[in-house]
């Protein structure tokens, strides 16, 4: 190594082992490997040659060189990566190729990562590139991290990124929104049902369906039968359901009950249907149970099946939801919430504007997944028995829901889920004693508020006060995340900015991450991430984080809206990494300020570019100036001629 490397030699071991990534510096223990290298003297002289870090992941060599200037980092010829000898030598991913190259015809593996890396910590570029056994390579977008290519991910990278191909990931998110269109127009075309009551009927079977496991319901019970109808065998499924559920107490269960006497009383569900040749409740019970039962109950999935349903009915509505405030949050922002919380299983968690349960869902699978780690459980059997799990159902996840069909939803998406107590409480959080809430005991507070419903007549359904309610309402120390429309960071208002003055006065701001625009795709809403320690008055000199993730490695697929594309477990890695102080980042992506209740809280408004420039963006400057004025003098030439020619 030379010395002037060793520091980014470091920082690049350090990156590895963040993402449990084995490889050894300056050759290999694993004997083809370590024969292949010793012809690989990049001086082409056939003596040996060492990388910085060499090994195998899956069925994947990887290999990495890196050079501590940025200006080293590749060099071309045209635009091919050169693997002339000094170039080899002197550039990162030249060197990074070379080796690739090499492995390939002096190993048995046939797929090879190279990694050309240059400069530090703060300021970087790592670029990999895929050689195979054919004569071409692939250069692969730039990445932040390793956390794509450990064991867990290496295989979904190959697969999104380097074929070209949609990961099992993506084909279920297709699938989700294609059985959601499907059964829409279902409910529509046999049902004649408003889309405010499709989701009911939806939840209404599942609860059905739950209580089949106790032969206490069969979908081939249902046969259209007019003295007792098949909307009344599902509503007394429905009931039998909640009960053995222990939803309570009564006065709950008959509220969430009261919501399927559509099921029981519209004639049209339980009447057969020619098309159909049986009723359409029959019908759609065993399109759910194919499509979507069998994945809530038997898969340990975050996903919000029933949020999902709700948000593709209602954007063909034009927007009840909408109209209402209801932004329903992204599973991958849901569990991002439980990251940057650092949730623990022992944690109790409060959602007061929780719709369909989305961060209640996501929470307990992270909660269950810890102890099912810690403790090694592997059956059903040992899950749903263990103490600790039967805890967090029943004590440690609590929620409010203004609008009682939500309530509802999200009172079913929890039982589904084995969660029987279900404390979602069908009332308006904002109506709700701080005081009285705080002996929940939550230290955890997510939230995702009313959107713009708040006015100066209507101050207190303003976004930042629904988080200043939340606030004041969990435990001393709590730590609190909420996803609000940027311009509740920027304070417009007075009625605004007296809430953060009262907000820095009790609590601590800690940062605010700016947001993909699409992250609420078709909705309109710039949203953001604000974090906060409740409890805490926020401290003059305290220096809070305000991150730029608009980057997040999302993006809107046609007919599908906002997917993950391969770089996006790098992004959320790097903003991780750079959240809780692992790494330093440039800029441009993180500032620290202190923060007054008059400021804007958000990057744009503390970011000054203080960066460097590199020789490749101070040329690029200066060429696009130049370019600009001479674009300038030559209409101004043909202006005067013009005039001149008028004359």
């Amino acid at each position: 190594m030379a010395k002037k490397e060793i520091k980014t030699d470091l920082w690049v071991r350090d990156l590895l082992k963040e993402a449990n990534i084995d490889l050894e510096p300056q050759g290999s223990s694993i004997k083809e490997l370590n024969e292949a290298l010793k012809t690989a003297s990049k001086s082409g002289t056939g003596n040996v040659g060492f990388p910085e870090y060499i090994g195998i992941v899956k069925d994947f060599i990887i290999v990495i060189e890196d050079k501590a200037e940025l200006n080293k980092h590749v060099k071309l010829n045209g635009t091919i990566i050169s693997l002339e000898t000094q170039a080899v030598k002197n550039y990162a991913v030249n060197g990074a190729l070379f080796y690739a190259k090499h492995l390939i015809n002096n190993t048995s593996y046939r797929k090879v990562l190279a990694f050309g890396i240059s400069g530090s910590e703060r300021r970087h570029r790592i670029s990999p590139i895929f050689v195979d056994d054919t004569e071409y390579y692939r250069e692969l977008p730039e990445v932040e991290s390793f956390i794509s290519f450990n064991d867990k991910n290496i295989e979904e990278y190959y697969v999104k990124e380097i074929l070209q191909e949609k990961t099992d990931i993506e084909k279920e998110t297709t699938e989700i929104l294609k059985d959601a269109a499907t059964l829409h127009e279902d409910l529509r075309n046999y049902g004649n049902l408003k889309d405010i009551d499709k989701p009911l009927v939806v939840s209404g079977i599942l609860l059905a369906l739950n209580e089949s496991e106790h032969k206490n319901f069969s979908v081939e019970s249902l046969n259209g039968d007019n003295l007792k109808t098949d909307g009344q065998k599902i509503y007394e499924a429905i009931e039998a359901n909640l009960k053995r559920a222990q939803v309570a107490p009564d006065v709950k269960r008959d509220k969430v009950l009261s919501q399927f006497s559509i099921i029981k009383d519209t004639t049209i569900l339980n009447q057969v249907n020619v098309t159909l040749g049986k009723t359409p409740l029959k019908y759609y019970t065993e399109f759910l149970y194919e499509h979507i039962y069998k994945c809530i109950k038997y898969t340990r999935s975050a996903e919000d099946y029933l949020g999902r349903f709700y948000g593709e009915f209602m954007s063909y509505s034009g927007g009840d939801g909408q109209t209402l405030g209801i932004v329903l949050t992204p599973k991958h922002i849901t569990e991002l919430f439980c990251d940057l919380l650092e949730l623990k299983a022992t944690d109790i968690v409060l959602d007061p504007c929780c719709g369909t349960a989305g961060f209640l869902i996501a929470a307990m699978h992270n909660m269950f997944n810890q102890i099912i780690v810690s403790k090694g459980l592997n059956t059903k059997e040992e899950i749903e028995s263990d103490p600790d799990i039967k805890s967090i159902r029943k004590n440690q996840l609590h929620g409010f829901e203004l609008q009682s069909y939500m309530f509802t939803i999200a009172t079913t998406n929890m039982i589904l889920r084995g969660d029987g107590k279900s404390n979602i409480i069908n009332a308006d959080f904002l109506a709700q004693e701080p005081d009285k809430l705080q002996l929940k005991g939550s230290n955890v507070g997510m939230m995702n508020p009313p959107y713009s419903q708040g006015s100066k007549r209507n101050p207190n359904l303003y976004e930042i006060s629904f988080t200043e309610h939340l606030l004041d309402s969990l435990v001393s120390g709590a730590r609190c995340a909420v996803i609000v429309p940027q311009s509740s960071m920027t304070g417009k208002t007075k009625e605004e900015k007296a809430v953060k003055t009262n907000i820095l006065k009790h609590h601590t701001l800690e940062g605010v991450i700016t947001l993909n625009k699409d992250t609420f795709y078709g909705v309109g809403v710039m949203p953001c991430i604000a974090i906060f320690t409740a409890g805490e008055p926020h401290p003059k000199t305290k220096e809070c984080k305000f991150i730029n993730f608009e980057n997040d490695g999302y993006k809107v697929a046609p007919h599908i809206g906002l997917i993950e594309t391969e770089l996006a477990k790098d992004k959320k890695q790097h903003l991780l990494d750079v959240w809780f102080n692992r790494i330093e980042a440039e800029t441009k992506f993180c500032v620290t300020s202190t923060v007054e209740a008059e400021d804007e809280w958000l990057h744009s408004y503390y970011y000054f570019n203080d960066e460097i420039p590199t020789i490749e963006e101070f040329e690029k400057t200066i060429g696009d100036y130049l370019s600009f004025e001479f674009s300038m003098i030559m209409k101004n030439r043909q202006y005067l001629f013009n005039k001149e020619e008028d004359k």
